[in-house]
């Protein structure tokens, strides 16, 4: 299992590689019913890791959204 420091240094397309494999490995079978609940819980760990990078990645295009929209606001007062 991996720690939350570790959690927080992946980058997101490390993320959704090890999420990837992770799924492809629980499709395939052949794992003990351990082996199995190992990985679907690291699956859920990565997908959380993945989904936080999304919705940093959403908001930061919301709030440069927003400052364009002021921005050009701000040019058609003035005119």
């Amino acid at each position: 299992m991996s720690s939350k420091t570790e959690e927080a240094a992946l980058s997101y397309e490390q993320a959704r590689d090890e999420l990837i494999e992770t799924v492809r490995r629980l499709e395939a079978g052949g794992t003990s019913l351990e082996e199995s609940l190992a990985l679907w819980e690291r699956g859920e760990e990565l997908a959380r890791v993945c989904r936080r990078w999304l919705e940093g990645a959403r908001a930061r295009l919301d709030a440069a959204l927003a400052e364009e929209e002021d921005k050009g606001e701000g040019a058609e007062e003035e005119d």
